[in-house]
């Protein structure tokens, strides 16, 4: 199970104070893993699940946050899991919702990227992880800016592969579907919508934040040397429905 290890990775795993950030977090860590935990909130919780784990605050709002990052130690991987949602009809969505959504779930992916692989293809290795979403395919309803932003993490994780991947850096992305977490809370307690998610779903439940983490892990790890712009679907078959 060697090419399943994490062992001598240092893992920087972004949102991990809470959700599916805390479970990547702490898979990583089971894994073998080195990790890191960086939020704009503290990750304190995350930090007790595990040993040796270190925190680190960054706040995306500033999309520039981890240019610095990378050059200041070696980090081997990196998951992209921050983001935030904003939600309202099309026609009164306005300008600042737009833009707080799209500077952390694309623009601060991007350049954390950017940093990331400049430190990363000199050394000739590298994997990044990034997390899109369903509606990375779908357009949802009410929530034009994360829809355009989740398309967007599936177009720069395919085009940053084609750049990196002949240079020892992967780029791919997990694509979750109905994950039992504190953002679908609201969802899960409304018997009808819950329903309906659930009737459309081949697997018959919700998913687990660590349904997203050990395939967050399987794609940092050896085994997956050679899956390069790959947008998985971790979704129990919504998009095969």
């Amino acid at each position: 199970m060697s090419a399943f290890s994490l062992a001598g990775q240092t893992a920087l795993v972004t949102g991990a104070n809470t959700g599916i950030g805390q479970a990547i977090a702490v898979a990583m860590g089971q894994a073998g893993a080195s990790v890191i935990c960086a939020g704009r909130s503290s990750c304190a919780d995350t930090i007790t699940m595990m040993d040796g784990a270190r925190e680190m605050r960054l706040d995306f709002a500033d999309p520039m946050a981890a240019r610095d990052v990378f050059s200041a130690e070696q980090i081997d991987i990196l998951v992209n899991n921050a983001g935030i949602i904003r939600r309202n009809d099309s026609v009164d969505f306005t300008e600042t919702d737009w833009d707080d959504v799209m500077d952390v779930n694309l623009k601060a992916l991007f350049f954390t990227c950017q940093a990331f692989a400049r430190a990363a293809l000199p050394r000739g290795h590298g994997k990044i992880v990034n997390i899109a979403s369903l509606l990375s395919f779908q357009g949802g309803i009410r929530v034009p800016s994360y829809t355009a932003s989740k398309h967007g993490v599936a177009g720069v994780t395919k085009l940053l592969a084609n750049e990196w991947a002949a240079q020892g850096v992967n780029v791919n992305a997990i694509a979750p579907g109905y994950i039992e977490t504190n953002n679908t809370e609201a969802l899960r307690a409304d018997p009808d919508r819950n329903k309906a998610i659930l009737d459309r779903i081949p697997a018959g439940r919700w998913g687990k934040a660590e349904d997203i983490a050990q395939t967050a892990v399987f794609l940092a790890s050896p085994a997956a040397t050679y899956i390069h712009g790959t947008v998985l679907n971790v979704d129990g078959g919504w998009l095969a429905r």
